[in-house]
């Protein structure tokens, strides 16, 4: 009951940053007109902020939930250090997600044509934003709690 209600309140405490984590993903999105997606999801799933994901923003932040976990391991197992980013293409375009501090990711999707450097480039920026943004927001909510490392 107790970890549920601790749930709970750190979802509202991270609703708290979605403005400007919206923003950031707008930005981004300016940035690289080639992208068609970005979602800011919590580690567990959670959508934080979207920017044209359509209906399926939920089922991308529970996947990108699970491929977070996978990468993480992969990493961990592999020697790697702790996990960063991902990056999947597909025939019509690529999937990328990027560690965004302790608690959330970020997820884009992109066209073919895109230029995956400065994918990078751009994302790994944003999502260090949406990192201290999301660690910022939990750090409020809880002073004494330490964040989770990236």
């Amino acid at each position: 009951m107790r970890r549920a209600l601790r749930l709970r309140a750190e979802r509202r405490q991270l609703m708290t940053a979605e403005a400007e984590v919206l923003v950031e993903l707008r930005r981004l999105r300016a940035r690289l007109p080639q992208l068609t997606g970005a979602l800011a999801a919590s580690a567990d799933g959670l959508v934080l902020a979207q920017d044209a994901v359509d209906g399926e923003a939920e089922s991308v932040a529970a996947l990108t939930a699970a491929a977070l976990g996978v990468g993480q391991r992969l990493a961990d197992t592999t020697g790697q250090g702790g996990f960063r980013e991902l990056l999947v293409r597909g025939e019509l375009g690529y999937v990328a997600t990027y560690a965004a501090g302790g608690s959330a990711v970020l997820t884009l999707l992109a066209e073919p044509r895109i230029n995956v450097g400065r994918l990078h480039l751009e994302a790994r920026r944003s999502s260090a934003r949406i990192g201290e943004l999301v660690d910022g927001a939990l750090a409020r909510r809880d002073p004494d709690r330490p964040l989770p490392q990236p």
